[in-house]
This record gives C-alpha cells, structure tokens and sequence, in this order.
C-alpha cells in the first residue's frame, strides 16, 4: 500500500511542480504531510484528558524573479493543487518587487525516489489507549503513595508522515515519531502550608513506545537514579514523591561562587539557550529576533578564526543523524540529507547552522540541513539542529568528577532560566540541588541558581565525564519566528564541571 500511496503523492507533487514553472518559477519545492499528535493527560486517579489530531495537507515554495513565494492548501485534487502552485508563484512575483538582492541558493542534487523512517521498535500510536493511561495512572499513585500530595502525568506523541519533491529532482518519503513522557509531583507541609514540587527527569525522544519500556541497563545510579536511552517512568516517580519531601527540608543555599557539577538532564536546557541559538545564522544576521533577540556571535569573530568562545575541553556540534534524537531525520524540509558538523572546536567558534539560501553568505558549497516547517500549511525555514557537547576522551566517572571538588554544587534537571537579547548573559536553575564538600555530596540544598555570561561559562568548564555518561536530553516545543512555529530538538551531553560560577538565593523575601 505504501508504495501506491507514494505513487499517488508523487502525481499530485508533479501538479504543483508543473504548474509552478508553467507560471514562471525558477525552483519549486512541493511538502505533502500528514501530521499526527496524541496527548494522554492525568491526575491523581483521573484521566482528565486524550486528544488525538491530524492534518493534512500541501505546502507548496517557490522562487520567481528571484524571490520566495509560497502557498498552501488542504483540498488536494487537481485543480486546487494547481491554484496553489500558481498562487505561490504570484506571491514571489509581488515580493520581488520591494526585494533588492535575489535569493542565492547553494547547489543541491536531486536524490530520485527515497525514504527514510525513525528506526522505532513499537509504534506508539498503536498501543491501546488503556495501556497508556494505565501506565500514568500507575505512575501517579506510586507517587501519591510515595507521599505526594498532587501528581499528573502526561504522554505526548508525535508522527509526521512527510513527503518531500523538487525541481532538483528529489521525491523523499519520511515517516517520524518522537514521544515524551513526562509528570510533576507535588509535596505540601501541611504546618507551614509550605510545597515542593519535582518535575520528572525523562527527555523527549525520537523513538517509539520502547522508550517506556526499561531496561536494566539504562539506569545509571547516581543520587537520584537517572536513564540513558530508556527511561522507567514508574521509578522516576517514586524518587521524585520522596524528593519532593527532601526539598522541603533542604537548606537554602549561601550565595557566592561554587564549582557547578551539572547533569546532563540539566546542562542540556543551558546548550540550548547559550550554543543553540546563539548559532543559528539567522539570528547572527539579524534576520531572527523573536523568543529573546539576535546574537553575540556576529560574523566578524567566526571570521577572526580565533573566537574563544570556550574552554579547550568544549567540543559542540550540530548533529541530525544521532538515533534515537528528536532532530533525527534522513533529509531535511528542502530535501538536503542529514549530517554532522562541528560548531564549536576545541573552545573556538567554527561554524553556524545555515540553510540553502543562507549558506554563501559564510562560504559553503552546501546546505547543512537545518530546514524544517512544523505543518505542510506552513514555510520552512531555519531551524536549530541537534547541539550537543562532545563527551571527554578520558576515562571519568561522575563519581571521580565530584571527588576532586572541595566546594560545589551538583545539579540536576531543569527548571527556569533567563537570557538577554543577544543569548549572552544568563540565569538558570534546576529540579535537584546537592552541596558537595571536600570531594563528598553532604546533602540537598535549595533556592539555587547560577548567573553567568555565555563566554564566561564555558571558559570555566575544566572536565567532562566520558563517553559512558553521555545522555541525551530536549526541547519538544522549540518556538521560534513570527507566525511562531515549534520545533523539537535534543542536546547531549556527560555530566561537566564549571568553576567558580556565581550562585544566587532565589529564596523570596517577604
């Protein structure tokens, strides 16, 4: 069936590219998708809520004159694909008039007739409704017997059915699925009237429903009991019910400057905020400034070839191919195969995220790939590829990191953060807060969060766990641009060290 399907989306594809370059387009490119999202919701011993929705539908960009123009539509018969097509090529046609450089696009084979799927081992679509709420229910009353007062628990899933073609000469076939468990627990004392709360600690994944099913050997034992690429949500919940009580009993923490342990299902939040973005091209060129301004990066000091964005052990690259990730595809929204780059060389700024149009602005002769609409009814555009720290190359337990440290603080999960304008100063905090004296964890505090800037921080990074820590952690909802669109994107990393971060009490005075 699935190569009769495909037969009938490359005829409708073929409508638009004809009727796109009958009307005068250069470069057309055709997005057919359906789109699948299903939301499992609880609380306590209640299922408050499942959705399921899908759309449909066609985007269709163009270049005429030498701009951009593009149309979408839902009603997918001859005709209407055909209005749309012509449509797209109106549009480009107007832009072009108040457009004075023409758009440059790097040159891109065409790939012919090609799929590509995330290589899942049990679709979560279809497992029966009832096993999931199952599960969460499972979950909430572990916790509520764990202690908590209030617990809900949630399953996001997604699958993106995309079909891509082009003038270059690519007809690609992708079928995506990425899943995100997730709960929050609640601890009140009910003589101070006093609450703690404990998000759970799983990362969105580009897998299947596997990702809920544990294995043994995915748990990694630390203070609290973390996973690598499995995640046992009901464990989870019976450390965060017990954590939550703790909380209420930690003592604030003293502000000043401490050397930072961060746990990769925290430091991912901090990759994002202060590499991710900071990367992205279009935010160096200014062309991007929604959801918290440009960047610092400008183009002068990749230019300089000497930037000193960070310490020596800072390796950073962007990366769409990592199984299991949420930005995992074979080939991106203009049909550009996945692939791997370096951003940040041993604490030197290398290289950015760029797309088609954007790439001769910084000398490639490629796209990297980074292109991606979040529906058929919207146009693609730049968007953040997975951005991960590189683990260190020797042999280092997180155990061994904490040793050599006299005055620290390990931290784990997030939770806030703060940025400026150009993604340079910042403020974050965690779920989980542990003092470390003289190499040794000698109990949980609380109100912590550390300041630094961009340049600063990642200077002070001084060791990273190796390759055996590596975990992934991620965004399910990146928003970015005006109309805003999400995107879902993961960032990896060991548990690192930072020395000498500024630490404030976010203790409220009253």
């Amino acid at each position: 069936m699935q190569g009769a399907d495909n037969a009938l989306k490359k005829k409708m594809a073929d409508i638009a590219l004809n009727a796109a370059r009958s009307r005068g387009a250069t470069y057309t490119d055709v997005r057919i998708g359906r789109y699948l999202n299903q939301f499992v919701v609880t609380r306590e011993n209640k299922v408050e809520n499942i959705v399921d929705t899908e759309s449909y539908g066609m985007g269709i960009r163009v270049i005429a004159n030498g701009c951009w123009g593009f149309a979408a539509t839902d009603r997918l018969d001859t005709d209407s694909i055909a209005k749309a097509a012509e449509a797209a090529v109106i549009i480009a046609k107007e832009n072009a008039r108040i457009q004075s450089d023409p758009v440059q696009l790097v040159p891109q084979k065409g790939y012919g007739e090609v799929s590509w799927k995330t290589p899942i081992e049990k679709n979560a679509f279809d497992v029966p409704i009832k096993d999931k709420t199952d599960l969460l229910l499972s979950v909430n009353d572990a916790a509520l017997k764990g202690g908590a007062n209030y617990v809900n628990s949630i399953i996001f899933l997604v699958n993106e059915q995309k079909y891509f073609a082009s003038t270059d000469g690519s007809y690609i076939d992708q079928d995506i699925h990425r899943i995100w468990p997730l709960f929050a627990v609640t601890k009140i004392d009910a003589k101070t009237g006093k609450f703690e709360t404990r998000q759970s600690l799983s990362a969105p994944r580009g897998m299947g429903y596997e990702y809920l099913i544990p294995r043994e050997s995915d748990k990694i034992k630390s203070v609290t009991t973390l996973y690598r690429d499995r995640y046992d949500m009901l464990e989870d919940a019976k450390s965060a019910a017990a954590q939550a009580a703790e909380k209420l009993k930690a003592k604030s923490v003293e502000a000043g400057k401490y050397d930072l342990v961060l746990d990769p299902s925290h430091l991912w939040l901090t990759i994002h905020e202060s590499v991710g973005h900071p990367s992205e091209l279009d935010r160096v060129l200014g062309y991007e400034a929604n959801f918290a301004g440009t960047s610092f990066l400008t183009l002068d000091k990749w230019k300089s070839g000497n930037f000193n964005f960070g310490s020596k052990n800072v390796n950073i690259v962007a990366d769409k191919i990592q199984p299991g990730s949420l930005g995992a595809v074979g080939y991106d929204d203009e049909g550009v195969e996945a692939k791997r780059w370096d951003i940040i060389k041993d604490g030197i700024l290398v290289n950015y995220q760029a797309i088609r149009d954007q790439a001769h602005i910084i000398g490639l002769k490629e796209s990297q790939g980074c292109c991606f609409a979040d529906s058929w009814s919207d146009v693609q555009f730049q968007r953040m590829p997975n951005i991960s720290l590189q683990p260190g190359k020797a042999a280092l337990s997180p155990t061994d990191l904490i040793k050599n440290v006299e005055k620290g603080i390990y931290i784990v999960g997030d939770s806030s953060f703060s940025i400026d304008q150009q993604r340079y100063n910042f403020q974050f905090s965690g779920q989980l807060y542990y003092e470390i004296k003289n190499g040794e964890i000698v109990g949980m505090l609380n109100d912590v969060a550390y300041q630094s800037n961009t340049q600063e921080f990642w200077n002070s990074c001084v060791a990273i766990c190796d390759k055996n820590d590596y975990r992934l952690g991620g965004s399910f909802f990146d928003g970015k641009g005006q109309p805003e669109q999400v995107s879902a994107v993961s960032h990896g990393s060991s548990t690192s060290r930072f020395n000498g971060v500024n630490v404030i009490n976010t203790a409220r005075k009253i």
